[in-house]
């Protein structure tokens, strides 16, 4: 029986594939650009075309298409709800009509939106599954509204079905002018896996545990981002002088900083926890700050073999002169 993978010409897609292909697992890639892990090229909008797509027997879906927050600045706000909220509906839909056993649906720290934010002076927010979302841009709310329809199905439909929100994984530049302009890319990705990114192979590794675990659980929904060496008692400090944290915690640290000209950001507002992830999933994610200092010890990327495989994909098709984020939302 086969797994479904769509998106897969994208940064996750290719990678599931990838993987997949590597085990010798029976996978078809559906995406609407065409690319060498695209099996079958068009829209999961499509009712004909998903039923092309199930029609040989489809076992499980991991659905990573998406429009993500760089197609604010090309896409309409209708086109982020035809693709992230009727796009994954059609999907469901078939899933549930072709028998499915496990589905993944691939979410974002960004629906959390305001959530993020902290008040001026208050400590840096603690995110985890029990906060609301409160998204500030279509492309958080209409992933907030897949999830919701996600959640419908699984309890009605009875589709066993987990929701994966992740935070960072793209290789891009980061969508913060401020930041692109003071820090090297290395240097922000790295300070990142401290309380906001991820490694595209852990994210691999979790989205495959969570297509075996969804038979068992029926339905859930956790936060995946690197674990984080915080903890709640650092957050007032993180907000002030991460830095002060990160050299308590990791000693090593401050040279292997110092030799590459790098520094740590003025605060940290947030931290990602993914303790419930592991706890439940069996995730346990190889790529976080601690591994990654020991790589750059010995002068390696800190990236692991996967995600350099992938690369970098852009998100538009035209180049803007502020990188792959030309609005900040």
């Amino acid at each position: 029986m086969t797994i479904v993978v769509t998106g897969s010409a994208g940064h996750l897609g290719e990678a599931l594939m990838r993987v997949l292909r590597n085990s010798n697992r029976s996978a078809l890639g559906i995406d609407i650009k065409s690319s060498p892990y695209t099996d079958l090229v068009g829209s999961i909008g499509d009712r004909g075309f998903l039923g092309s797509a199930f029609r040989g027997g489809v076992q499980s879906v991991i659905h990573t298409a998406t429009l993500h927050k760089p197609h604010l600045a090309t896409h309409a706000h209708q086109e982020f709800v035809d693709t992230n909220i009727t796009g994954t509906l059609r999907l469901l839909e078939a899933a549930v009509d072709g028998g499915v056993e496990s589905f993944v649906f691939t979410s974002t720290t960004s629906t959390f939106g305001s959530a993020l934010t902290p008040a001026p002076g208050a400590p840096a927010a603690w995110i985890n599954e029990e906060v609301i979302p409160i998204p500030k841009n279509i492309y958080g709310a209409t992933k907030l509204g897949a999830e919701h329809l996600c959640e419908m199905f699984a309890h009605q439909r009875e589709l066993p079905l987990v929701i994966l929100r992740t935070s960072r994984f793209f290789p891009e530049e980061d969508d913060r002018a401020s930041v692109r302009t003071r820090f090297n890319l290395d240097n922000v990705q790295l300070n990142e896996l401290l309380y906001r990114r991820v490694d595209l192979d852990d994210v691999v590794q979790v989205h495959l545990l969570a297509l075996e675990r969804a038979p068992q659980l029926r339905f859930g929904r956790y936060v995946i981002s690197a674990p984080t060496p915080f903890r709640q008692t650092d957050l007032a400090l993180l907000r002030r002088k991460p830095e002060a944290v990160v050299h308590r915690l990791f000693p090593s640290a401050e040279p292997i900083y110092a030799g590459r000209g790098w520094s740590m950001f003025s605060e940290i507002d947030r931290v990602y926890v993914s303790e419930r992830a592991v706890a439940e999933l069996g995730w346990r994610p190889r790529w976080d700050f601690a591994h990654a200092l020991r790589l750059l010890q010995n002068d390696e990327d800190f990236r692991s073999p996967l995600a350099r495989a992938v690369g970098s994909k852009g998100y538009h098709a035209v180049k803007f002169r502020g990188g792959p984020y030309p609005v900040e939302a």
